[in-house]
């Protein structure tokens, strides 16, 4: 019953429902002590013959009045119990989302999409069923049952009660021995949930590639292999499940079969009347309930507590990235300056940056180039503060980009990953996804610089066509585009292109530097690039390798110095002219 404690603080703070619900359960529960004593007493009046129709009446009155009562109050417990459940699985899953939204991609390299997306779902579910239907149940099976065995001892007799029980302990027994089983097998399942719903979502957003190497029938068969898998873990936590009502079955067949034989036997001995012991059988039959319910409740409570241990874990996940106590609550602007020791990924060996020192001035260019894996779009990273410096510091203004609260940092910094990620909505509202209530002239002013207006006005519903999922409708250089358009709509202080024109040809590029050039005077811009064209006019160049700065300058200080950067920017000239056939 671990899980109930676990719960412990949302109960505390729903106890005004939880308490209502509790005692109206407890009210049904002795309401339902009244009909099988009616019953014995009735049974009783017909065999000494004193029966009238006014004390018929009489009584049936009052298993009326115990069945309306009974339906009332249920119907009023189950809001309270059951709408609590439902309170908790929405805080649960809020809080799941926040944390999401506030965790660094240091976490979502450790955890799937897919298994995200279970915890969320089935796992949230399954903790509501214990705040809901757990609850009831132990409640339910606990009150109804010692009730009922109260009304047998009390009313009826004791001695045939006690005989009765005698193989209650057995039962608890197994039912225990089966939730211990039951707890390693749910979370076994659960797991193979994750892994199924992991391969759905991997599959479906990656179904072009699938049909471009004529993977289909490969991925079937893993989807149906890992599907399998599920089955196959949920029939064991099935055959575990199914083993309850069987057990508590024979338990209770075996009561019934003592309180008939001895209750029998009192009976013939005068010890007991025969609406007594009809009483007492009915009492009996009412047990049945508490019983299965309280096998039901193992059930219900070590599925709760497998998922909560997951949720538990995930949530426990510490933030990389927060707010100090303190921060400044201002917009940074100015100069730049980055003054990197060392910097090494979490949970990696190997540092991949060394000794970058650069100052870049407010409203100038930056072009960062170098080979894959030089440490460009690391540069940028800790400049967002997607990961944390350790060794050294990034000056942004005055101040160092930690004494400023996160949200004011990126609310300065308009960046365009290389991985363009559109949202399945309308053109115009991934454009104007950072402030959704722009006018319309904004977000296609937008676009026109972005150089995808034209693109857009060919579109059969314009701006107001939906791109599909991540954009999958569209073009890579399109896609581009637009994630430069909703970029420049925040009008940011320091916009981030990161190779983010390598979809584009030379003449849309130089249409798109153009327009930045001129409608971002006085602002930053910093761009990493594999194409040097498009960097060749920034005020400042640097050069990447191997996470050190090997080279910096403007681009004709760089071709004068005949390095690195000469050679490709020569290179791409030639590999150019040759494309348009030596023209």
């Amino acid at each position: 019953m671990k899980i109930f404690l676990d719960l412990k603080w949302f109960f505390q703070q729903e106890k005004k429902a939880y308490i209502s619900g509790v005692f109206l359960l407890l009210v049904v529960a002795m309401l339902q002590l009244v009909p099988p004593k009616v019953i014995g007493i009735i049974a009783d009046e017909i065999k000494e013959g004193t029966l009238t129709k006014g004390i018929l009446i009489q009584w049936i009155l009052v298993l009326a009045g115990a069945g309306i009562g009974m339906y009332t109050l249920r119907y009023y417990w189950r809001i309270m119990i059951f709408g609590s459940a439902v309170k908790l699985s929405k805080q649960l899953r809020n809080s799941l989302y926040q944390h999401f939204t506030t965790m660094s991609p240091a976490f979502y390299q450790k955890r799937r999409i897919g298994d995200l997306m279970a915890h969320a779902t089935n796992d949230l579910s399954a903790i509501q069923q214990t705040a809901g239907a757990g609850v009831l149940t132990l409640v339910d099976s606990l009150s109804t049952g010692g009730f009922v065995i109260l009304a047998m001892a009390f009313t009826v007799s004791w001695k045939l009660t006690l005989i009765c029980l005698i193989p209650m302990p057995v039962m608890v027994f197994l039912t225990s021995w089966f939730g211990t089983m039951l707890h390693r097998t749910f979370h076994k399942a659960q797991e193979a949930f994750s892994d199924l719903n992991d391969k759905t979502q991997e599959s479906i957003t990656g179904i072009k590639v699938i049909k471009t190497f004529g993977q289909e029938k490969e991925d079937i068969e893993d989807f149906r292999r890992q599907s399998e898998d599920v089955v196959q873990k949920n029939i064991v936590v099935a055959k575990i499940d199914s083993l309850y009502d069987p057990t508590i079955s024979i338990i209770v067949s075996i009561s019934f079969f003592l309180s008939i034989a001895i209750g029998a036997k009192y009976v013939i001995n005068g010890d007991l009347t025969i609406g007594q012991l009809i009483s007492f059988t009915t009492y009996l039959g009412l047990l049945i309930w508490p019983m299965l319910a309280f096998g039901w409740l193992f059930n219900i409570v070590e599925r709760g507590r497998a998922s909560y241990d997951r949720v538990a874990a995930l949530l426990a996940e510490k933030v990389d990235i927060e707010d100090k106590e303190g921060l400044t609550d201002e917009v940074p602007s100015g100069d730049i300056q980055y003054n990197i020791e060392e910097f090494t990924y979490p949970g990696e060996n190997e540092p991949v940056l060394r000794d970058t020192h650069f100052e870049l001035m407010q409203g100038e260019t930056l072009g960062i180039v170098g080979k894959t894996g030089s440490g460009k779009t690391t540069l940028l990273k800790l400049l967002i503060r997607e990961f944390d410096i350790t060794k050294g510091q990034i000056m942004f203004g005055d101040k160092n980009i930690r004494d400023y609260k996160l949200e004011k940092l990126r609310e300065a910094i308009g960046y365009v990953p290389q991985d363009h990620f559109l949202f399945s909505a309308t053109i115009a509202e991934n454009i104007a996804f950072t402030d959704p209530t722009v006018p319309f002239s904004q977000v296609e002013n937008a676009a026109r610089l972005a150089n995808i207006h034209d693109d857009i006005t060919q579109f059969t519903d314009g701006y107001k066509t939906v791109v599909g999922e991540r954009g999958v409708s569209l073009s890579g250089g399109q896609k581009q585009r637009i994630s430069i358009s909703r970029a420049l709509l925040m009008n940011p202080e320091v916009l981030i292109l990161d190779d983010s024109l390598s979809a584009v040809d030379a003449k849309t590029e130089e249409a798109i530097l153009s327009a930045l050039k001129a409608n971002r005077e006085g602002k930053t811009t910093i761009i990493t690039s594999h194409r040097l064209s498009a960097i060749q006019h920034a005020n400042l160049i640097i050069v990447m390798d191997e996470g050190r700065i090997t080279e910096r300058g403007t681009h004709e200080e760089l071709m004068f110095a005949g390095g690195w950067y000469k050679e490709m920017y020569l290179r791409q000239q030639l590999e150019e002219l040759v494309e348009h056939g030596g023209h």
